[in-house]
């Protein structure tokens, strides 16, 4: 009100100040063009940007976004979280194609844990080579149950450890033929448990608390999805195979053959059901840190990360996405896996489920909140941007 009372005062100066300058005139219509061009403030242009996010802009050779606020996480607690989002394509990408992707992703809790790391998946044109990449370290107070199911599901064996990590991995793959691609692979991981209490030492069966290891090897997979981060259509095979031997300066001599089967189908409007299979298993003496693992934000959600570790883990998830309103989603899924140390031990069937909202922060990138659920009332709050698979 008290800007359109300006304004009705600055025309009224001009139209009866008849003997007024032509200088004071200008000044006047300054002012006014000033007043209606003036910068809305800074609640508006916060919900400007956001209202921007998700549409297409092809004028732009790379899109990022920044998105951060509080989180929740059962394991990390109260924090703030900051994820970056960008979507771009090579010089020489037929717009046809779906685009590359990185994400650069930091949180900091209450409990001093803070992590920070980037990945993505570079595309280059005709989709002839692929680079797939993630690197992270973190430092985090965290429990340790030791190695085996049976000591995972032992609740006098939770340790408390400071555990720090770094990864770093990388894969390039060439196309052979539609769809099919192969390629080597390189990978380096450093962990570290501080603070160890003497009587948990031993469920570290020996091993040092401080682990190097590096490795190499090759990958192979099929790929039809529409969209890497976020599918609606299509199937991913893939089958890993990463060698870690003493030659490389690994104090813990193994190999590891991994493989992924993943679909996703459209079932309704708005509705996709998508599903996962996928198992790790180890060969030689794989160390503490070198598990295969169970939880996290992927898969088995709502398990404590690393709670349940052994040679080998087998996982499988069915999940359905619904698009609600706008920029709005849910999901529901149900799974199902368990580590075990060869054929003879795998016993038991570790129930998982769970339900989370989707808020689509770019086009076909979302920002999720999962509360997954696990045996014996085991809970997990997950905050993470892409979809789980």
């Amino acid at each position: 009100m008290k800007r359109i009372c300006s304004l009705i005062v600055a025309v009224l100066a001009v139209t009866m100040c008849c003997g007024a300058s032509e200088m004071s005139q200008d000044s006047v219509m300054v002012e006014m063009r000033d007043s209606l061009t003036k910068r809305p403030g800074l609640v508006k242009r916060i919900l400007k940007y956001f209202d921007d996010t998700n549409e297409d802009k092809p004028y732009k050779k790379f899109d990022v976004s920044v998105i951060g606020g509080p989180f929740y996480m059962s394991d990390a607690k109260f924090g703030l979280g900051l994820v970056s989002a960008g979507l771009y394509r090579m010089n020489g990408c037929d717009k046809a194609m779906q685009p590359s992707n990185v994400t650069l992703f930091g949180n900091v809790s209450t409990v001093g844990f803070y992590m920070i790391g980037i990945k993505g998946n570079n595309l280059f044109p005709e989709d002839r080579y692929r680079l797939n990449y993630t690197t992270f370290f973190y430092s985090f107070p965290s429990y340790y149950w030791g190695i085996g199911y049976d000591r995972g599901n032992n609740d006098a064996n939770k340790s408390k450890i400071d555990r720090f990590q770094a990864r770093v991995k990388a894969e390039f793959l060439v196309r052979l033929c539609d769809n099919l691609y192969f390629g080597p692979c390189v990978m380096w991981d450093y962990a570290k448990a501080g603070d160890v209490k003497a009587d948990a030492v031993a469920l570290f069966d020996g091993m040092s608390l401080v682990q190097r290891n590096y490795g190499v090897g090759a990958s192979i997979q099929y790929d039809t999805r529409d969209f890497i981060s976020n599918a609606s259509r299509g199937v991913h095979l893939f089958l890993s195979q990463e060698f870690r031997p003493s030659w490389l300066g690994n104090d813990q001599s193994f190999s590891t053959t991994s493989f992924i089967v993943r679909g996703y189908k459209s079932v309704w409007k708005g509705g996709v059901l998508a599903g996962e299979l996928q198992g790790t298993f180890n060969v030689g003496n794989p160390s503490w840190s070198m598990m295969a693992e169970l939880g996290g934000s992927s898969s088995m959600r709502g398990y404590y990360e690393g709670r349940y570790r052994d040679k080998n883990s087998i996982t499988a998830q069915l999940e359905l996405r619904q698009h609600v309103w706008r920029r709005n989603g849910l999901t529901l899924w149900v799974g199902a896996g368990n580590v075990f140390h060869d054929r003879r031990t795998f016993k038991k069937i570790l129930p998982n489920y769970g339900i989370g909202y989707r808020w689509e922060f770019k086009k076909k990138v979302n920002v999720r909140l999962d509360m997954g659920f696990g045996k014996n009332g085991q809970t997990g709050f997950v905050f993470n941007i892409n979809e789980a698979f």
